[in-house]
């Protein structure tokens, strides 16, 4: 079989080629080597950079001419090119949506091109991000339902009810994992494009019977995650303040939690959905299962790099910004047999172990920072 991969050449894109090398196919990679992602001067390692059965083309997906003579030959697609930082969406929203929906849709207006000879999957990177907050449920009420809130506003984050509040009687709320069943809540521009993507294949799933499966990955990271860009990718933005001796500014209360799954669990997922004897329209949650809170992995990392007392939680917060989500994972285990094999112990050593071996990027997080400001995007508690 041979693949397309848009964004091919960012760290899933990566590893996502090699395991598909492996199991006997053949890849053209499309990427437009950005300059927020890959630096000034893009640089990257593979195992399979001189493997004849890799084609890489620089392009974009915002150029209908280049996607359709990428797609002219191709067997499957894994669409993973996407802008991915949530507070940067907040005031770059013409960019989100060109990139991430424009772009979604030139890649299917290229593959209707190709009605006679379709191709047999599209497999999609979507995000846990359009569920909003995602699934809870209150421990006050009797029927103990599922809720999926309404995104915090300002003025709770302001006076620090850092959790989100039963729609009935006005407590805390408890998380719980996320089905893919839960109605999405998008919270920010980012978000949006994701859910506008799903929209977007699963009709053209539908009118043409092309097999198609979204995934919402959790928070993914690991090694070759770009170093360089400060607006997305907690662990590198950390691992980088860490080797500069500066410490790290905690959102909210620091127990804000996420899911975090290693790249080469993602990369795995992608592939097994590529090659899976799926019909139709398919959606599966991609995570660890397991919540962490962000002021734990700060303890985490810091201790992989040596140091200790090292955070400071700050009290501010981003508009956009979910509280918790971690992903019910028994669909993808039940109908393509995945599961996570790398827990997140490993996953932080091995992610230590290749950032010490890179060159100490400059450290972004204050001009990240102040673009939020600027635009109204950050407060902080009073």
């Amino acid at each position: 079989m041979k693949v397309l991969i848009t964004g091919g050449l960012g760290f899933i894109g990566r590893i996502v080629t090699a395991k598909l090398l492996d199991n006997g196919h053949s890849v053209r990679i499309i990427d437009n080597l950005s300059e927020q992602i890959h630096g000034v001067l893009p640089v990257f390692e593979a195992s399979w950079q001189s493997d004849p059965r890799v084609e890489i083309v620089r392009g974009d997906v915002t150029d209908e001419q280049q996607l359709a003579r990428a797609v002219s030959d191709i067997d499957a697609v894994a669409h993973l090119a996407a802008e991915t930082g949530t507070g940067q969406s907040m005031y770059q929203i013409s960019r989100y949506n060109l990139v991430n929906s424009q772009g979604t849709a030139h890649l299917l207006q290229a593959l209707i091109g190709r009605r006679e000879s379709p191709i047999s999957k599209l497999v999609l990177a979507s995000s846990r991000s359009i569920y909003g907050e995602g699934a809870y449920q209150c421990g006050h009420c009797a029927d103990g339902r599922h809720q999926v809130p309404a995104s915090r506003s300002a003025a709770q984050l302001s006076a620090a009810k850092w959790e989100p509040e039963c729609d009935q009687c006005g407590t805390p709320l408890t998380s719980v994992p996320t089905a893919e069943d839960s109605v999405p809540r998008p919270a920010s521009i980012y978000a949006a494009t994701k859910l506008a993507q799903e929209d977007l294949v699963r009709i053209f799933s539908e009118s043409t019977g092309v097999a198609t499966t979204s995934l919402r990955f959790q928070n993914v990271y690991g090694e070759g995650q770009s170093l360089n860009n400060p607006y997305t990718g907690i662990l590198s933005i950390f691992s980088t303040r860490l080797r500069r001796g500066l410490r790290l500014p905690i959102f909210e209360d620091g127990l804000e939690s996420r899911d975090f799954i290693h790249v080469d669990d993602i990369a795995r997922a992608i592939v097994m959905a590529i090659e899976a004897p799926t019909t139709g329209y398919k959606v599966f949650n991609v995570g660890s299962g397991v919540a962490t809170s962000v002021l734990a992995l700060a303890g985490l990392l810091a201790a992989r790099f040596g140091m200790a007392d090292t955070t400071d939680v700050t009290g501010q917060f981003r508009l956009g910004d979910i509280r918790h989500c971690t992903a019910d994972m028994s669909r993808i285990g039940t109908e393509l047999g995945f599961r996570p094999a790398i827990t997140l112990q490993q996953g932080l050593d091995r992610f230590v172990e290749w950032v010490a071996a890179q060159p100490l990027p400059e450290d972004g997080l204050s001009r990240a920072e102040s673009e939020l400001r600027k635009h109204g995007l950050m407060g902080a508690k009073h």
